[in-house]
């Protein structure tokens, strides 16, 4: 059976699946947070922020408070969720929609018999290596006091002294959002982002690229990256190139 991209011209022949598969097509599973918002286009809980199908599943009781606490008991809870996406045919777990789900990255990756990405915080490491030895990553996150030394080494960061934080807890608009009020202004969250991003680049000249940590913030990485003219990764960067990964495509051209 084809694991990867199948194309138009391929006369498929015998194939099987587990009695447990009910669904077909999502190469990519998100583990969705219990939190009632505004899902905009280039929020991970957004199906339209991707231009491929992807199975989403719910954790529920599992809201913002209890995973910025890194509470012990979500761990059975995620890896549940992450079982069940893997019985119906994902070919990884590409995200989730709180990138502090982070802490839990390495028991899950253990327990799961697929690829398992809980935090955009992974892409760190590879983002430093592509940096001169002297810059920094601009890392802006939802909750900055929840952002602890153990949470970015569960993601692979050991050296924290090449990371410049900015927390957007304390924006006005953006706490909305934290707190699930069911509605928010973008506009105004817009430009709250945005003032936080020129700040953290004003204030450490050395920064190289900027992360986003929350999913809800790839929604305005385009006018982030407009304002500081720099490389920003996020969750759907990841997620992008998870996917470009477990569903390659024949190249077509000429020679």
């Amino acid at each position: 059976m084809t694991y990867g991209f199948m194309p138009g011209f391929e006369q498929p022949g015998e194939f099987s699946v587990d009695k447990v598969r009910r669904l077909g097509g999502y190469a990519i599973g998100i583990i969705r947070t219990d939190s009632a918002l505004p899902f905009l286009p280039g929020d991970m809980a957004n199906a339209t922020t991707f231009n491929f199908p992807v199975l989403y599943k719910l954790v529920k009781g599992v809201t913002p408070e209890r995973i910025f606490a890194a509470e012990p008991a979500i761990l059975d809870d995620l890896i549940k969720a992450g079982k069940e996406l893997e019985k119906e045919g994902v070919r990884a777990i590409g995200g989730t929609t709180c990138g502090f789900y982070g802490n839990y990255q390495k028991e899950v990756a253990a327990a799961l018999d697929i690829p398992v990405f809980l935090s955009s915080l992974l892409q760190i490491p590879l983002i430093s290596r592509a940096l001169k030895p002297d810059q920094k990553i601009g890392v802006i996150t939802a909750n900055s006091i929840a952002l602890t030394p153990k949470l970015l080494n569960a993601c692979g960061v050991d050296d924290l002294s090449s990371l410049a934080i900015a927390g957007a807890q304390d924006l006005p608009e953006f706490k909305k959002l934290l707190l699930s009020t069911g509605h928010y202004n973008g506009f105004k969250i817009e430009q709250e982002l945005v003032g936080i991003a020129k700040r953290l680049v004003s204030e450490n000249k050395n920064i190289g690229a900027l992360l986003l940590e929350c999913a809800q913030l790839p929604t305005w990485a385009w006018s982030i990256q407009n304002a500081v003219r720099l490389p920003v990764f996020d969750f759907s960067t990841m997620v992008n190139w998870v996917y470009d990964a477990v569903v390659r495509r024949p190249f077509a051209g000429y020679i």
